[in-house]
């Protein structure tokens, strides 16, 4: 699955430490979720579209 959160948390300029914290997941799942190796799950991609106010649709596509 392609996702836009690299390119999110970019412009809001967050490390990715920083969103790991913020989504209480550790530094390894933001890596793992930008790079498309781990897809989040439906409770944790909609606490990245809240964070970032905006749809899951906007940041995920399969």
């Amino acid at each position: 699955m392609e996702n836009k959160l690299a390119e999110l948390r970019a412009q809001h300029q967050l490390s990715q430490a920083a969103l790991a914290e913020l989504l209480g997941v550790s530094r390894q799942t933001v890596i793992s979720i930008e790079r498309g190796r781990f897809d989040p799950s439906l409770p944790l991609a909609f606490t990245i579209a809240r964070h970032f106010g905006t749809t899951i649709e906007d940041i995920f596509h399969p």
